[in-house]
């Protein structure tokens, strides 16, 4: 089916809304439900981008007001960041999270001093600002929970590798999942998968496990929010372990040669750009894709959690 604005009809149910992160198209996604008198969104994007969010629900058809719940697979910026102005300004909706990011959604003080730290100035043309989520409205999700919306039935799948407060939703009876980014980056119309390793939660252990419980379901599509439909989680899954490892043995290479973050960095993109290049040639000439790809996950960030992880729990390699 063919992009056409904002929002995009995946099933008779089901939207993709790109939230138009920076401008730019396909970095980041929310989905759509839509069941009986009720409209969920999975993942809400930044605070910058509500605007083109609630356009995006409209574009499908749809009156935010009519917006009960928002299923979060994580609580980073990029997934949550619009949660408490929906919450604000919808007073319908109802927030479910895992119960290690809901602390994080209450008092999201935290999580903004973090990231201003990190982006500065910058700070608020990217992210905006992440406001608060009363505790009463927020529901606690354990894995193994089901969420109903509609006609679907979602079961929380507790993932943890990038964030300890991850969750996929599954849907079994179509055989797909929401799997948030532990599943990765891959935007659509480039083969090319990449794993998003920011600090402080990256688990090689972890995600290994996650991945392997996610390959146990055999899958017929994914909705990723770095972005868009996987017809082959199989092979993504494959090539997604398989880079995490590789950009693993990088980063410890260049810190046992006592490289900074920006210099491994580097090396990821020396390994990384020529393969993104390669792919967007093959399948989508006119789009930028080498930008776009740093866009929704950037080299630094991704360095710096790898130098974390290995510090912190593997220091004996680094002897």
């Amino acid at each position: 089916m063919e992009q056409s604005g904002i929002a995009r009809q995946l099933a008779d149910d089901l939207w993709l809304v790109d939230t138009q992160f920076q401008g730019e198209r396909q970095i980041i996604a929310s989905y759509l439900i839509v069941g009986e008198g009720e409209l969920a969104l999975v993942d809400v994007g930044a605070a910058a981008t509500l605007g083109p969010l609630l356009d995006g629900v409209r574009e499908a058809g749809f009156d935010p007001a009519d917006i009960t719940r928002l299923l979060l697979t994580h609580v980073h910026l990029d997934h949550a960041g619009a949660a408490g102005a929906l919450v604000r300004q919808l007073p319908r909706v109802r927030v479910y999270v895992h119960r290690i990011g809901a602390p994080h959604l209450i008092d999201s003080s935290r999580l903004m001093r973090s990231a201003t730290r990190i982006y500065g100035d910058r700070m608020e043309r990217l992210w905006g600002t992440m406001e608060p989520v009363p505790e009463d409205r927020i529901e606690i999700v354990d894995d193994g929970d089901e969420i109903r919306v509609g006609a679907r039935r979602l079961r929380a799948l507790y993932t943890p590798g990038h964030a300890i407060h991850h969750i996929a939703l599954y849907d079994e009876a179509r055989g797909v999942a929401f799997p948030g980014d532990v599943a990765g980056v891959s935007i659509e119309g480039i083969d090319f998968v990449r794993p998003p390793t920011p600090p402080p939660d990256l688990s090689l252990e972890d995600w290994d496990a996650s991945i392997t419980r996610l390959e146990a379901l055999r899958l017929q599509r994914l909705y990723l929010p770095h972005f868009g439909e996987v017809d082959a989680p199989a092979r993504h899954f494959a090539i997604l372990r398989r880079r995490l490892h590789e950009w693993g043995e990088i980063a410890l290479a260049g810190m046992r040669a006592g490289k900074d973050d920006a210099s491994i960095a580097a090396d990821f993109a020396r390994a990384a750009d020529p393969v993104i290049a390669e792919h967007a040639r093959k399948g989508a000439a006119e789009v930028d894709a080498v930008r776009r790809y740093e866009l929704a996950t950037n080299y630094l960030m991704s360095a710096q959690g790898y130098i974390r992880y290995y510090q912190k729990r593997h220091p004996e390699l680094l002897r």
